[in-house]
């Protein structure tokens, strides 16, 4: 039967991350490809111990909840969101089935069909696919290793009239790379001059390595009026607890809650009260700092793999923090090709095409460091090298 599906499934694409699990999580590969961070590390029993005394402390936990959220976590939202510098009041607030929701809830109340939006190129492809779901327009900014580049982005903001900039500024995906105070000082002037909305994508910045670098939020450098400000919980506590969060000007979380209201009418309120035992009662922070310290040893275990490869045909930038390298080969390579021979060598990553808005550099690729151990990242970075140096001599 021929199923009369909408236009707009026209714009919809699937995801090459998601497409390439399915594949690598059959046999034996070691996979650098998933975004993931690593369940070893979850913190089962304390998350258990929240359900526990969530499920006890009232049975209305279990009864439908408020769309913007339960209150006394947006509460303690802004508790956190004030350590980085960032005042927002609740109202402020909406709690969202992840970060994911954040950014498809934000373009569908900002954007009409044929608007435009600038990002970095590349960026985080799961964006891509929300913004290309609805219509838009989207224009790569002229980047480097400090962010976007004022003049072309200025030039682009004068004749383009965008809607909205979406960066992810902290410890990019795919990049890895932190934008430098300048950088970010120069996009919000920007903003201002223009009255142009800022979408600031943090799920990562709590993964930090270096804690003496100060690194402000742009949220934390507004008034609250040009930037609106999304993070998650699934890098720092569990993926599977679904609970995001988005600060912003009090116009535009009302509009997102009323959309999110014809959504799933609210995020699952079970995880959101457990949340709010686990921010009061478990180390959090503590947590975050176990993460760090094990996220950063298996990044250094990466880049030593790569760094003893003096002929090794790749450049990259040390991350910083995050989970992510972003690699680059000789121009003639074809990451998406050289998957397939690293597959069969029992490795995977990300070709680096997907996450382009246009013209793909197709030598590049990205690798997740988080999710194996120290171990598994020696056995698949050598697996990964001997195909790379392969590559390279048929060149």
């Amino acid at each position: 039967m021929k199923y009369g599906f909408a236009k707009r499934v026209n714009h919809m694409q699937s995801s090459a991350v998601r497409d390439i699990l399915k594949v690598v999580n059959k046999g034996d590969v070691i996979s650098f490809a998933g975004g993931l961070p690593d369940e070893k590390l979850f913190p089962v029993q304390e998350v258990r111990k929240a359900f526990d005394q969530a499920l006890l402390s009232n049975p209305k936990v279990l009864q439908y909840g408020e769309t913007e959220g339960v209150p006394a976590l947006r509460e303690q939202l802004t508790v956190r969101m004030k350590v980085k510098g960032i005042y927002r009041d609740p109202e402020h607030v909406l709690v969202t089935s992840g970060s994911q929701q954040a950014i498809d809830l934000f373009a569908r109340v900002m954007f009409n069909p044929g608007d435009i939006i600038l990002t970095e190129n590349p960026t985080y492809l799961a964006a891509l696919q929300v913004f290309q779901s609805y219509e838009v327009n989207i224009v790569p900014v002229d980047s480097d290793e400090d962010g976007m580049v004022q003049g072309d982005l200025e030039e682009k903001i004068q004749r383009l009239k965008p809607k909205c900039i979406y960066v992810v500024p902290t410890y990019s995906n795919p990049g890895g790379k932190v934008w430098s105070l300048e950088r970010r000082k120069q996009l919000l002037k920007l903003a201002k001059k223009y009255h142009t909305i800022i979408f600031e994508d943090d799920p990562y910045g709590d993964i930090q390595f270096d804690q003496s670098e100060n690194i402000p939020p742009l949220a934390s450098m507004d008034d609250n009026k040009y930037v609106v400000y999304t993070s998650t919980f699934s890098k720092t506590v569990v993926p599977a607890l679904r609970t995001g969060w988005i600060a912003g000007p009090y116009q535009i979380i009302r509009m997102m809650a009323q959309a999110k209201q014809a959504t799933d009418l609210h995020t699952n309120s079970l995880s959101q009260h457990a949340l709010i035992h686990l921010m009061r009662e478990f180390d959090l922070d503590g947590h975050i700092r176990t993460l760090r310290q094990a996220y950063k040893e298996r990044m250094l275990v990466m880049k030593g793999i790569f760094d003893k490869g003096e002929d090794l045909p790749i450049q990259y930038t040390e991350p910083k923090g995050g989970m992510f390298f972003w690699v680059s080969m000789p121009e003639s390579v074809n990451t998406t090709a050289l998957l397939n021979e690293a597959v069969e060598n029992g490795v995977a990553f990300v070709p680096g095409a997907p996450f382009y808005v246009n013209t793909p550099a197709q030598n590049t690729l990205r690798l997740n460091f988080t999710n194996a151990e120290p171990e598994e990242i020696e056995t698949g970075m050598k697996r990964l090298v001997e195909v790379m140096n392969q590559s390279s001599v048929s060149m």
